[in-house]
């Protein structure tokens, strides 16, 4: 893992690795890869995609030069953007961009995601057969007509876990990532490397990387603002994403000064899940914690006890977030006939769990619902007349859902601004 990352076209994505991967299979760690013979052969094209950013700018909006707006004005010597002040902002895990067509439409038409400054993107796939081997980022920002980072995250080595797996076709490029969009120009774009909670290449899921974090100053025509599209792991502790976390706000600390906003799948699970056992383990805890209590006063409030350490971190170095979020409301759903049909979870919980993981979801009422995804932010505040959104019901023409996670939303002014 390096700190160094790199702005290129979609070219620096292109490899032959795939030749690789029946062979690559075989190993049980990363170690272990890592003394092949293969991996001298490789690592050159590994670390080039892992260490790489895919910038483009794809905006229609006239950009900005020395300050001023340069190119066809749209507003017709109006204030740009309507003269608002607001920084409109959504974080949505894409569940690989699978559902392309319909997650393309409802960023386009949906009233509640439409007209956004800027979008943390977690979970976008670059060739693989589950997402019709689409560049997941590209295509959308295209199609959305918005400029675009992406940051490769993994290079999987299989065509996914569970119901991913039996999809039709191969991969091509078989890239994992996430991404940051906006219709303004994005400056100093550079990626945060995080490091795994549990090695990726142990276990039935084998894949070569590590999660990173992206930022970017986006030149809003109010003002320049920092995001930050993240995403924390799942397969780890709770010290461990507080820890990612602490990696994030530390690097931030180190860049000049500005309004920033962090959103994304940030995975408060309130679970240990670094492995089956513990994830196992935590389970029955929250079973001798009350079921309808654990339901109804932590899943959806992680920061009240089992993830408090984060947002108590974030807190206390200046960031807010109470206000900015819909809290109390899930955005992962875990339904007993979903968890049925889904053979992801069977990939890593033993089969004799699942009545238990069954009765207890039935005592609250055949659902449980997590909040994973957050904003925080420092230096704004919630705009005047406005709420954070948890975006739901989103789905297809044929009644499949967009995503398995909740969109969100909320809109931001700058403190220093008013």
């Amino acid at each position: 893992m390096t700190t160094e990352s790199f702005t290129g076209p979609p070219s620096v994505l292109e490899h032959d690795l795939n030749k690789y991967f029946p062979e690559l299979l075989k190993f049980e760690s990363t170690p272990e890869m890592e003394a092949s013979a293969i991996w001298p052969e490789i690592r050159e094209d590994v670390e080039r995609i892992l260490n790489a950013l895919v910038v483009e700018d794809l905006s229609e909006p006239p950009a900005l030069a020395g300050g001023q707006w340069i190119g066809d004005d749209p507003t017709n010597g109006q204030p740009p953007h309507g003269g608002r002040s607001d920084i409109k902002a959504l974080a949505w895990n894409l569940e690989r961009g699978i559902q392309f067509e319909g997650i393309a439409d409802g960023l386009a038409n949906h009233p509640d995601l439409k007209g956004r400054d800027v979008l943390m993107l977690p979970e976008l796939d670059v060739g693989m057969a589950r997402s019709n081997n689409r560049f997941v980022a590209r295509e959308l920002a295209e199609r959305l007509k918005l400029n675009y980072a992406f940051a490769p995250i993994y290079i999987p080595l299989q065509k996914g876990s569970g119901v991913e797996a039996e999809m039709k076709g191969e991969n091509t490029l078989s890239i994992h990532g996430i991404a940051m969009m906006s219709p303004w120009p994005m400056t100093n774009v550079h990626a945060i490397p995080l490091p795994n909670g549990k090695d990726k290449m142990w276990g039935k899921e084998k894949r070569i990387g590590y999660l990173r974090a992206i930022v970017a100053d986006i030149q809003h025509p109010s003002g320049a603002f920092r995001g930050v599209s993240l995403h924390l792991d799942v397969h780890c502790s709770r010290a461990h994403r507080r820890k990612q976390v602490q990696i994030i706000l530390d690097h931030l600390d180190t860049l000049p000064p500005l309004p920033t906003i962090l959103g994304g799948d940030w995975n408060t699970t309130t679970f240990n899940a670094q492995t089956a056992t513990r994830a196992i383990l935590g389970y029955w805890r929250r079973v001798m914690m009350g079921v309808k209590n654990v339901a109804k006063n932590h899943f959806p409030h992680p920061d009240r006890y089992f993830e408090r350490n984060i947002f108590t971190d974030l807190e206390s170095r200046g960031y807010e977030y109470k206000n900015l979020n819909e809290r109390g409301v899930g955005t992962l759903h875990y339904h007993i006939e979903s968890i049925e049909k889904n053979t992801n979870l069977r990939d890593w919980v033993p089969a004799w769990c699942f009545k238990f993981i069954f009765w207890a979801a039935r005592r609250v009422g055949g659902s449980v619902s997590v909040r994973l995804d957050w904003f925080v932010a420092k230096g704004f505040k919630l705009a005047p007349g406005s709420q954070p959104r948890t975006v739901t019901n989103l789905f297809t023409s044929e009644s499949i859902p967009l995503s398995d996670h909740d969109a969100i939303t909320v809109d931001l002014v700058s403190v220093a601004r008013t």
